[in-house]
C-alpha cells in the first residue's frame, strides 16, 4: 500500500464527515532542476507544503507535539523526517518527467527533510535521472500529479534552475481544469451504484497536471 492511499485509510477512520469527494489531500509544490558541470539535468529536488488539515493529522498520529504548542522538539523534528518516503517499489513519487513525449526514470528519494512550522508540514527530497539530460534537445516537461486524483497538486512560486547553461528557463503551465472537469464528470457516468467510487476513482490525475517546461537555447 503506497504511503496516501494509508493515510486515505487513516482520515476516513478519524474523520467520518470525509466523503467520496476527491481530492483529499492538497499540496502545494515546488521545483528545483539541478545541472551538472556539463549542463546536463541530473536531478529534481521537489519540496511538498502540506495542508493544515493533513499536516495536523501527521503530527496526531505521531504523537508530536504533545504539548500543542506548535514548537517540535528537537527529538520530535528527527521523528518527523522521511515520514512520507516509505514508498512502495511501483509508486512514482507523483513527479513525471518528459522528453520528447518520452518518460525518463528518476531514481528513488534522496536527501530528504521535513519541518513543522506550527501549521504546515513541508518536506523535500531528491530524485535522479538515471541519465543526465543534455540541454537544448527539446523543452523538459516535468509534470507533478496523482494519477488517482487523491491529492491535488498546485505548484508554487518561480520553478529553480540551478547551475544551467547559459539562456535556460523555466516556467509554470495551469491545467485546463473545465475540460478535466468534464473529463472527470464523463467517466463518472460510467460507474453503476454497486462501485466503490472512493477506493477505484477514475485516474484522472493527468487532466489536473501542473507542469513546469524547462527550455534551453537551441530547444
Amino acid at each position: 500500500m503506497r504511503f496516501f492511499q494509508m493515510v486515505l485509510v487513516l482520515a476516513l477512520s478519524l474523520v467520518p464527515r470525509i466523503g467520496a469527494a476527491h481530492p483529499h489531500i492538497f499540496i502545494d509544490t515546488e521545483i528545483e532542476v539541478i545541472f551538472d558541470a556539463e549542463g546536463r539535468a541530473e536531478a529534481v529536488r521537489v519540496s511538498w507544503i502540506y495542508d493544515d488539515f493533513f499536516s495536523l493529522l501527521m503530527i496526531e498520529d505521531r504523537g508530536l507535539d504533545s504539548d500543542g504548542d506548535g514548537q517540535l522538539t528537537e527529538a520530535e523534528q528527527t521523528a518527523l523526517q522521511g515520514f512520507d518516503m516509505a514508498w512502495d517499489a511501483d509508486y512514482e513519487g507523483d513527479l513525471f518527467v518528459l522528453l520528447n513525449e518520452q518518460r525518463l526514470a528518476l531514481g528513488r528519494p534522496t536527501d530528504f527533510t521535513a519541518h513543522y512550522d506550527g501549521a504546515q508540514i513541508t518536506s523535500t527530497h531528491l530524485r535522479r535521472f538515471e541519465t543526465a539530460v543534455p540541454p537544448a534537445q527539446a523543452p523538459l516537461i516535468l509534470q507533478v500529479y496523482d494519477p488517482g486524483y487523491y491529492t491535488a497538486y498546485t505548484i508554487t512560486g518561480q520553478p529553480v534552475l540551478t547551475d544551467p547553461p547559459a539562456g535556460c528557463s523555466a516556467q509554470v503551465y495551469e491545467p485546463d481544469r473545465d475540460a478535466a472537469n468534464e473529463q472527470l464528470e464523463a467517466m463518472l457516468k460510467e460507474y453503476s451504484a454497486q462501485q466503490d467510487l472512493e477506493m477505484d476513482f477514475p485516474a484522472v490525475g493527468a487532466a489536473y497536471a501542473d507542469e513546469v517546461r524547462v527550455t534551453c537555447p537551441g530547444a
